[in-house]
């Protein structure tokens, strides 16, 4: 079964990276952190941060920070495994160990998830380069962005696609800060908002309650918290020595993902919650920041929209064609599977070209729009969020898959059990959400 699509280029070796000592060294090691992080944050991301702030002005930014503090403990952990487990195996082999059934379920999921996250992303990057530049169609737009992104990650190259990431990080700073200080935002009211716990009355459909169950317990069952283990074994990091350092490296990822979060919140908070203003769309914000700043403020932050979904882009693609390529070699296999053989199976080079030439179809017209499809996304990703949390908690509490040493504390089992709960919680309420919004 693992041998049938064939192999018909040499294994990629991966060399150890060496081990960070002083301050600057730590610096120049940091990478996978970042390439997750804005993996995660995508155009999705930053509609919810704009509502967000819209609706409930700054009284929910504590949701926010503790949904993010909760995905570092739990995604830690999903490294630590990848780190430190005596088997010397990855993440997925794993879970592979709970149930041999992760091994398809997971392959599956990569393709499929792999084309309906590419369909919105690859809309919202033909939208963002066409508000930037104002000329061309959005399908013109996403079939040279997805070509440049298909140049990057057909034949892995972990030390390319870290130096884009980091030149587009910057972007994304310049963009997002950039537009939040240009509105003027209010440091009392987000000092307050961060820090008093509060659960405001409701505001459009969904109640603030609901919103923080949702945003919190989404983080436990996210597919795309699994390609992180990628990251850390393309940059060379194998073995405990580089548990410091990776934590390190993480850590300083979530702050950055907080402050671009935050920046986004703030412009909901100070351009749409004093109106009563809606939005739905990137687009609805955009047109907005364009009323209040001209047209130069909203170029501004199309770019800093370009930059997020792009590598979004890029890093799902990357993440998920390891991930299906690695669980399509272990499907009926016993033994562990190496980065080597996966990175460079044509397994691997398949769904990359699937998850960025596929979903350009969404963008002929009459398809269609991004929040269609975005709820069609969310849809299909629910029947994972308790799989996936519940597989990642067992593998790291077990003595048998993690060894003694590193098998959970107390806290860490109390963490992944409560996002375990939430998981659940929120798959059933998002099925019930899903359904009122369709009918």
């Amino acid at each position: 079964m693992a041998n049938s699509l064939g192999n018909d280029s040499q294994p990629i070796e991966i060399h150890a990276a060496p081990i960070p000592r002083t301050f600057l060294e730590y610096l120049r090691s940091f990478g996978p952190g970042l390439i997750v992080v804005l993996t995660w944050l995508g155009a999705g991301d930053i509609v919810e941060m704009g509502v967000s702030g819209g609706n409930y002005g700054y009284s929910l930014m504590w949701v926010l920070v503790l949904a993010i503090v909760m995905r570092f403990l739990f995604v830690s952990l999903i490294a630590k495994y990848q780190l430190c487990n005596p088997h010397g195996e990855g993440v997925l082999d794993g879970l592979v160990r709970v149930h041999p059934l992760y091994a398809p379920a997971l392959l599956t999921a990569a393709v499929v998830m792999g084309h309906f996250y590419g369909s919105y992303m690859t809309i919202g990057i033909g939208e963002s380069l066409k508000g930037i530049t104002g000329v061309g169609e959005v399908w013109m737009w996403a079939v040279a962005a997805n070509g440049v992104a298909l140049l990057l990650v057909f034949k892995p190259a972990y030390g390319r696609v870290e130096a884009v990431f980091k030149v587009l990080l910057a972007l994304l700073a310049i963009s997002f800060i950039g537009t939040a200080i240009w509105v003027g935002p209010d440091p009392s009211g987000i000092i307050q908002g961060l820090f008093r716990a509060e659960v405001p009355e409701q505001v459009g459909k969904y109640g603030a309650g609901l919103i923080a169950v949702g945003m919190i317990g989404a983080v436990g069952g996210s597919l795309m918290n699994l390609v992180y283990p990628y990251f850390i074994e393309a940059k060379g990091w194998r073995g405990p020595a580089y548990r410091r350092v990776q934590l390190y490296d993480f850590l300083l990822a979530m702050v950055v993902m907080i402050i671009l979060n935050l920046a986004v919140w703030t412009l909901g908070a100070e351009l749409l919650h004093p109106k009563g203003i809606e939005i739905e769309t990137m687009s609805d914000l955009t047109k907005l920041l364009s009323d209040v700043l001209g047209p130069n403020g909203a170029r501004l932050f199309y770019l800093g929209i370009f930059a997020a979904v792009f590598t979004s882009l890029v890093g799902h693609a990357l993440g998920l064609a390891c991930m299906g390529s690695h669980a399509w070699l272990r499907w009926g296999r016993r033994e562990a599977v190496r980065a080597s053989e996966f990175r460079s199976h044509r397994c691997y080079r398949l769904i990359v070209v699937w998850c960025l030439v596929s979903p350009l179809i969404w963008t002929a017209p009459q398809m269609p729009g991004f929040v269609e499809l975005t709820l069609l996304v969310n849809a299909a990703q629910v029947a994972l969020l308790p799989l996936i949390a519940g597989g990642l908690w067992w593998i790291t509490a077990s003595e048998k898959c993690i060894g003694a040493e590193y098998r959970n504390r107390w806290w860490e089992n109390l963490v992944m059990g409560v996002l375990f709960c939430l998981a659940i919680y929120g798959a059933i309420v998002s099925v019930k959400s899903v359904f009122e919004a369709a009918s």
